[in-house]
């Protein structure tokens, strides 16, 4: 059963052992346990629907609970304190395109704003309503989930928008075929999802991102149906794909997606190397990535990261026999932990492992094997189940994400984590704070950090606490010249920081596309732009 105030079911956890638990109170204090509101106690404050009847609408209060909110930490604190605010008036679970189709006409004749809903995880307040005199309308298309047609010879398949990561590689690897792209939500997520927000898996550096894999489909629009053909390429004007990709459901409803499809690799490894400082780390992932050696991931920890990952992996006197060699091999205490993979046929896999690994050895990598990357690949889906567990004893998870052309990559981590340090100090308060480059290019990394504080109690402090910190990430972020948002996309948390990237023009642009296929309004109103009065 999927949990409704946390991650992922209910019938797994991920626990944090004794000795990640006394880490986290040497560096953070320890920490109290919240009192969660009940289902039932978040169910009871929730006022009638304003939605007129229509077979495909349900407007129970638990229906409308459960597809209201996703992942950001808002949303988890809503939840969990039962303060659940503003929800939708309904939830819909469409089965076709046409039924979307009769929805948008529902919608637009009693007047209601419309939350294209996939899996549920979005963490930056893609699927929040906004209060409004509107009523709200959910669209949830799980029902869109099945296998509309492989193409063999070109590679293509085409899915039901709302169909779940395994859902899509269980009907792919039956004929010998993979997507590839594994971003940590996996389990849950949605294609649809992965396209509207730029998705992008670990595994991208073999398959590419979302939008390398997204080759046409169907959106449905309040104007009508916008069909995109599939090309392998074409120099015909504007690339209609790239007005889906990133728009966040404010143009329409994605229903069908048509995707590049890969051959199942015949082989697929993952190893560990270990440097003695982020300084020879990162120019030995650089030089890896501008060879352009057939990898499939390449994943950097800085020194706080990796003595996270160490911690929290148990198994201490073996930790500690590994420490001791590391130390005896020169990675100290500062030691950060490269996790690479490649996937493809095994001489491939080889030829691209040695290559690597040879590069690594040039910049004092130690190669200490697949142990650590097995265990990874192993917990890959299930390492998100530390937000349950570490909120069990009292502390709250977030992260943050950007990325940045090289030469501010090593800027960018520090600036994000001490504005993180110094807002929660605002509070009187620690945060155990850590980094990853969790997508390596040639030209730039994503920079990927995650924050980890108490939890003060009550929803107003937590909200407080969370506002500040997330606030000063995202201000940082801006004055070092980042990308907002690298794979979570834009939603509500990140809005007001779009037109330090995009400039005036661009924000205009985009008003203008929004309004040409939405001139009613209604479509997901206050994500990916902020409205006109809060700019």
């Amino acid at each position: 059963m999927r949990r409704w105030n946390g991650w992922g079911d209910d019938a797994i956890e991920f626990a944090l052992n004794q000795d990640a638990l006394g880490f986290l109170a040497e560096r953070i204090g320890t920490a109290n346990t919240p009192v969660d509101a009940t289902l039932a106690q978040a169910c009871e404050n929730i006022p009638p629907s304003r939605l007129p009847p229509h077979p495909l609408v349900d407007t129970s209060a638990e229906a409308r609970l459960r597809n209201g909110l996703g992942q950001s930490l808002p949303d988890w604190l809503k939840l969990r304190y039962g303060k659940v605010g503003t929800l939708p008036d309904g939830v819909a679970f469409p089965e076709s395109s046409a039924q979307v189709r009769e929805l948008l006409d529902y919608a637009k004749q009693c007047g209601a704003a419309l939350i294209p809903y996939g899996g549920g995880t979005s963490v930056v307040g893609h699927l929040t309503a906004q209060e409004s005199a509107k009523p709200v309308l959910t669209v949830n298309l799980s029902r869109l989930s099945r296998m509309i047609n492989l193409d063999r010879v070109a590679q293509l398949a085409t899915f039901g928008a709302g169909i779940v990561g395994p859902d899509l590689e269980a009907q792919l690897r039956a004929h010998g075929y993979t997507l590839g792209h594994f971003p940590q939500s996996f389990e849950y997520s949605t294609l649809g999802g992965w396209v509207v927000t730029r998705s992008s898996g670990q595994q991208s550096l073999r398959y590419g991102r979302i939008e390398q894999m997204f080759a046409g489909g169907k959106l449905e629009t309040p104007c009508g149906t916008l069909s995109i053909p599939t090309f392998p390429a074409s120099a015909a004007g504007t690339d209609l794909r790239e007005l889906v990709l990133g728009s966040e459901g404010r143009i329409g409803i994605l229903t069908e997606a048509t995707v590049r499809v890969t051959p199942l690799p015949e082989q697929e490894n993952f190893h560990a190397v270990f440097f003695p400082s982020w300084a020879v780390a990162e120019q030995a992932v650089r030089s890896i990535a501008q060879a352009r050696l057939p990898l499939s991931m390449l994943r950097l920890s800085n020194p706080l990261e990796t003595l996270t990952t160490l911690t929290l992996a148990g198994h201490k006197k073996l930790i500690g026999l590994l420490e001791s060699y590391l130390g005896w091999r020169g990675c100290g205490s500062e030691k950060c932990l490269l996790l690479l993979g490649a996937s493809d046929s095994a001489t491939s896999v080889g030829h691209a492992l040695k290559q690597a690994l040879r590069v690594a050895r040039k910049h004092q990598g130690v190669h200490i094997g697949q142990a650590i990357g097995k265990k990874w690949k192993q917990n890959r889906f299930r390492n998100v189940y530390l937000r349950n567990a570490a909120w069990q004893h009292g502390y709250a998870i977030d992260t943050v994400e950007t990325a940045v052309d090289w030469p501010r990559v090593g800027n960018m981590m520090h600036a994000v984590e001490q504005a993180a340090t110094a807002a929660l100090a605002a509070h009187g308060e620690k945060v155990h704070t850590y980094t990853h480059l969790s997508h390596i290019y040639a030209q730039g990394a994503s920079v990927y950090t995650t924050f980890v504080y108490r939890l003060g109690g009550n929803f107003a402090t937590d909200l407080e606490r969370w506002t500040s910190l997330k606030r000063a990430a995202c201000e940082a972020i801006v004055a070092n010249g980042g990308t907002i948002s690298h794979q979570h996309g834009v939603g509500t948390d990140h809005a007001p920081y779009l037109a330090a990237e995009k400039g005036e023009l661009g924000i205009g642009a985009m008003r203008e596309l929004c309004a040409y296929f939405d001139p009613f309004g209604m479509m997901n109103p206050g994500k990916l732009l902020l409205p006109p009065n809060q700019e």
